[in-house]
């Protein structure tokens, strides 16, 4: 789940995103101020968004992650309007110092790198990584799955030339971070960083 939250640039909305699709593929349904996007031929809900959202709950501008009271008041919203999805709270960092442990090339592609990521928690990642300079025993900036990047990109779980992947490992131009090393590709972080722990981003 990513909920993002901009007062100035799109008004007082609240925008949760449950899963990637297309808007070709979405249709939508309104009750008071609630609007539930679901794809039209599985009726899969994707999304919401809370119209007023100050009514409901405080938010600051930016990625919102929701407090459990936070999350219990926007569910008793959604039960009054009268749909039936529950959203659960996601409290654990989204961009975090990872160490990659595996990196192989991939079979389909000759640009393309399959590596196992150690993430927090000792938590390993299957990552597709297309940079050049991706290498066995880096230390990385992951953005894990349901994290929203500078430029507004989310991250899903997705798969690359049939291989699953599940967050990204990223370049210092799309942590909006200065590349002191001047190498191509992603962020290498010194040896002495803590695996696991969070990067922190403008």
């Amino acid at each position: 789940m990513i909920s993002i939250y901009n007062k100035e640039g799109i008004g007082d909305t609240l925008i949760v995103m449950l899963d990637t699709s297309e808007s070709k593929e979405q249709n939508f349904e309104k009750q008071n101020d609630i609007v539930r996007i679901f794809k039209e031929e599985t009726n899969q809900t994707v999304g919401y968004n809370f119209f007023n959202c100050s009514n409901l709950i405080d938010v600051r501008t930016g990625q919102v992650s929701l407090t459990e009271e936070q999350a219990k008041k926007i569910n008793e919203a959604i039960i009054s309007a009268g749909f039936s999805d529950v959203l659960e709270t996601e409290q654990s960092p989204k961009f975090v110092i990872g160490e990659v442990k595996e990196c192989v090339p991939h079979p389909d592609s000759d640009h393309l790198s399959i590596t196992q990521t150690e993430v927090d928690n000792g938590e390993i990642l299957q990552i597709v990584c297309g940079a050049p300079n991706i290498a066995q025993g880096q230390k990385v900036v992951v953005a894990k799955v349901g994290a929203m990047m500078p430029n507004g990109m989310a991250i899903w779980d997705g798969e690359l030339r049939g291989e699953p992947s599940h967050g990204m490992i990223c370049s210092a131009q799309e942590l909006n971070v200065k590349n002191t090393s001047g190498e191509k590709g992603i962020l290498v972080l010194p040896d002495s960083v803590t695996t696991g722990e969070i990067f922190q981003i403008n």
